[in-house]
């Protein structure tokens, strides 16, 4: 049944805008009458799909936030738990939808099943909203009959993949405010205040101390070289994004990074809290476990551990155990294969793989912590050092000048 956005007034004459759906325009306008509702403007909701039947709509903003797709899975799982049919629960959801792309999605979603179509199917048309692992689940929760228990595993996935990634961003929210205040008073100090105040000995003739005069051609080049060397930096960093394209550049690149000091060790706590939490829901939801593999290998960042598990799951696939397949491949942490070997051996893969996948978030946590505790101090020091030279290079001039006065 086609969805319709519209626009009507009410008896008091105040405006109301919503979705309805019904068989034709015709029909979704008598709807409107029958509520009480004067329809002013009534359009069909069309879902813009391409040859392959993926959803091809763009702009600003018309996407789920990772928020909205957290809370419109957990509604939905809490509606389904509660006994109410998938197009009772989409038109509850479409009741709460506040934003016009989420209720337009949500209504598009729902006159698609109640046309026939499995949810999933849908799903598949909007691969911008809905990620591969996600439409997999539901798939796997429509095939064993237990849709709503798939859905809130999901949600719980979901909420706690987006509280790890505010805790990183607010963990580091701090050194990045502090780098660009720090950088914003040094150019100021050498592009207004050193020349301002050292132009004054330069009439005096007085020989100025090299570190004035360092100071000095530090100034000159900001203030007549600063915005070719921004737009260098700039356009340096889409080259190396443009470069990074080359697969084999990018895994040489991400390889190292998981080696890197300092930073190595956070790469792969990152990835393998990814790749644990991941599996642990799909192995859970029923999913095969060299599909389950695949999905959460395209859930990784960092291509050179993509392609450790692309290994390792080809090992599988020859009839080799998950734990002894990932302990070929190095990179990932011995807690995590050991927890694996014990689920293989107990049978339950699922809950060893969350308890692992726990114990990688929280070791990414502390790393987190760790790395941001290290840069503030560093950060602040650094400035401090820089502020102290621009001061001296300053003050020395007007010491000299004192001396010769006595």
């Amino acid at each position: 049944m086609p969805a319709f956005r519209y626009e009507a007034v009410d008896a008091g004459g105040a405006t109301k805008k919503g979705v309805v759906n019904a068989d034709s325009p015709r029909a979704a306008r008598a709807d409107l009458r029958a509520k009480g509702l004067v329809p002013i403007k009534v359009d069909t909701i069309v879902a813009q799909v391409d040859a392959s039947g993926a959803s091809t709509r763009r702009g600003l903003g018309e996407k789920l936030s990772t928020t909205e797709l957290a809370l419109f899975t957990r509604q939905m799982a809490s509606l389904l738990e509660a006994g109410l049919p998938l197009e009772q629960a989409f038109t509850a959801l479409l009741e709460q939808a506040e934003r016009p792309y989420v209720r337009d999605l949500i209504a598009s979603i729902r006159s698609e099943v109640i046309g026939g179509a499995a949810l999933s199917d849908v799903l598949k048309r909007h691969p911008r909203d809905f990620a591969e692992i996600y439409r997999a689940l539901v798939a796997s929760g429509e095939q064993i009959g237990q849709l709503s228990r798939v859905l809130s595993r999901l949600a719980d996935y979901i909420e706690r993949r987006n509280a790890l990634v505010q805790k990183v961003r607010l963990a580091f929210t701090y050194p990045a405010i502090v780098t660009v205040v720090a950088f914003a008073i040094v150019i100021f100090l050498l592009t207004y205040v050193v020349p301002q105040i050292v132009s004054v000995f330069s009439n005096t003739k007085q020989k100025l101390p090299l570190l004035t005069v360092i100071m000095l051609a530090v100034s000159d080049f900001v203030r007549n070289y600063g915005l070719v060397v921004l737009v260098l930096l700039i356009g340096g960093w889409f080259a190396w994004r443009r470069a990074l394209q080359n697969i084999a550049l990018k895994t040489r690149w991400h390889t190292w990074l998981l080696t890197a000091p300092l930073y190595g060790k956070f790469e792969r706590s990152l990835n393998t809290s990814r790749f644990a939490s991941t599996l642990a829901i799909t192995t859970g939801s029923g999913v095969p476990i060299l599909r389950a593999l695949e999905t959460s290998r395209d859930t990784l960042s960092n291509v050179a551990m993509r392609q450790l598990v692309e290994e390792a799951s080809d090992a599988v696939r020859e009839g080799v155990s998950l734990a002894r397949a990932l302990s070929a491949q190095k990179h990932f942490p011995p807690m995590l294969i050991h927890m694996i070997r014990a689920g293989e051996i107990t049978g339950e893969l699922p809950a060893m793989l969350e308890r692992a996948a726990a114990a990688q978030e929280a070791d990414l946590e502390r790393r987190t912590l760790t790395i941001a505790g290290l840069l503030e101090p560093a950060l602040i020091l650094a400035m401090g050092v820089v502020v102290l030279l621009i001061v001296l290079a300053v003050l020395m001039p007007i010491i000299e000048i004192n001396q010769l006065v006595r």
